[in-house]
């Protein structure tokens, strides 16, 4: 039984933020929690997987204690939203090297196109649950 997964985002990339922003919107099932790579939670679940806390320029998702990144935590954060998303995930068939190319274009340039935060955004009262805050 699936019990939920956990985001791991760059929490000033806007871009980043976006994208939280539309998984909570389509997550109905209250699927997944979120946590910034910047914060306390967020560094933890990185020492515990033996990952280097500075590597904020991926997308993680812990799901069933495996840690997936890039292209393929993307896809398989589409299989749990809400409407036609979960389409998206047949994409999983293009080889990685593919994927993962064109996701690490985007993450290279995000700042550019996408702007950052000097800080984290801090989430209201009507999503706060859904992050991990000490």
């Amino acid at each position: 039984m699936e019990t939920g997964a956990i985001i791991l985002f760059d929490g000033i990339c806007n871009l980043c933020n976006s994208v939280v922003r539309f998984v909570i919107r389509r997550d109905r099932a209250g699927y997944f929690k979120f946590a910034s790579l910047q914060s306390a939670a967020g560094r933890e679940l990185l020492s515990l997987h033996a990952l280097p806390p500075g590597k904020n320029d991926s997308f993680l998702l812990l799901e069933n204690d495996r840690l997936y990144d890039r292209s393929t935590a993307a896809l398989r954060v589409t299989r749990h939203l809400n409407g036609l998303w979960p389409l998206l995930y047949g994409l999983i068939v293009v080889p990685p090297f593919l994927r993962n190319g064109i996701y690490d274009l985007i993450a290279r340039y995000r700042y550019r196109w996408f702007g950052r935060k000097e800080t984290c955004d801090v989430p209201g009262p009507g999503i706060r649950e859904k992050f991990l805050i000490p």
